[in-house]
């Protein structure tokens, strides 16, 4: 029989170990409920799943196709619905398309401008409606929430000094054509005139021809036919972008000036444009590979939807990196369609 001092001794003990029981039990519970790398997705995971994004590009070409199949990989893995809406280079299908789907309120709209002046009035009323605003590639004149592409002008001072590098200085008549996209394409303009200014700069250099395409590939075939009746001794052409090239590329060939006539493009890194240089019929190819671009614009999407500010309080920019393709051993900066 325990005595009474001995029976509380124990009964001293037990509620001791209780007490302790509970603390421990109680710091195991708030150490998992304040776990900071649990707290972190579980905040990502609220910010971005169930989302909806809107993305409208100028048509589903295979630059714009290898951005749409990298944002739906990633935005199924997120739980984040993307609408897509494709007006087929028709600029009043696109201005229609992006209109509606600001009236359906996405949380973000993606767009890629034709003209820097097209859709301006509707992003910014997209941003007034509390709705966060990403171009890509082709800007407007209206500022949104983020920009995701080239740094176009620098573009344009790249492929002048490559051609600069070719032609100039003698080495041959310094006779340069310019092909432009849209006549109204901010990538374009941007890119034509950062070109300009660093061939009028070096007095060895002569720009015979500078002229729109429309985008064109039977255009640019047109132009430069023409270019080469009245300059049989062009050095150079330089193209805003690649596919477009194409037809430049067929009709210096068939004059028998391969290789004689340089040809230095942008490009998105399409497959087609690296298969040009290759076959010798681009000299040289600057890349910003498509694929990557798809990533930056995936992550502007992610950061716009995490950040608690309004529509129309930030300006980011994602500029991605150029690489130039001059043969087979630069096929990485392609990139590669996939296989369906």
């Amino acid at each position: 029989m325990l005595s009474r001092k001995s029976y509380l001794n124990v009964l001293r003990a037990g509620l001791i170990s209780v007490v302790a029981g509970a603390l421990c039990v109680g710091t195991l519970t708030n150490a998992q409920a304040t776990d900071p790398r649990s707290d972190l997705y579980n905040k990502f995971e609220k910010d971005v799943k169930g989302k909806k994004v809107a993305w409208v590009p100028v048509w589903m070409g295979v630059l714009e196709t290898e951005w749409t199949r990298v944002m739906k990989a990633h935005f199924a893995d997120y739980g984040i619905e993307l609408i897509a809406r494709d007006p087929n280079f028709k600029s009043d299908v696109q201005l229609q398309a992006v209109s509606t789907l600001i009236n359906e309120k996405p949380d973000i709209l993606i767009v890629q401008n034709p003209t820097a002046t097209l859709l301006a009035r509707e992003l910014k009323r997209a941003m007034d409606a509390g709705i966060k605003v990403i171009q890509v590639n082709m800007a407007s004149n209206q500022l949104t929430d983020a920009y995701v592409g080239a740094d176009v002008p620098k573009i344009g001072r790249m492929l002048a000094h490559e051609a600069v590098a070719a032609c100039g200085g003698g080495k041959g008549s310094g006779k340069i054509a310019i092909l432009q996209g849209e006549a109204t394409a901010v990538y374009s303009l941007d890119m034509t005139k950062a070109a300009t200014a660093v061939l009028e700069a070096d007095s060895s250099m002569k720009i015979v021809s500078s002229q729109p395409t429309s985008w064109d590939a039977n255009k640019a075939s047109e132009i430069i036919t023409n270019v080469l009746q009245q300059n049989p001794d062009l050095c150079g052409i330089i193209s805003v972008w690649g596919p477009m090239t194409a037809g430049a590329a067929r009709v210096v060939k068939n004059a028998g000036k391969e290789g004689q006539v340089k040809i230095f493009v942008a490009s998105d890194g399409q497959p087609a444009d690296c298969d040009m240089v290759d076959q010798g019929l681009y000299t040289k190819n600057l890349s910003y590979r498509a694929d990557t671009q798809g990533e930056a614009i995936v992550n502007a999407v992610l950061t716009l939807l995490e950040d608690t500010r309004p529509a129309g309080t930030t300006q980011y920019a994602y500029y991605t990196t150029n690489y130039w393709v001059s043969g087979p051993e630069d096929r990485q900066y392609c990139f590669v369609v996939p296989k369906q």
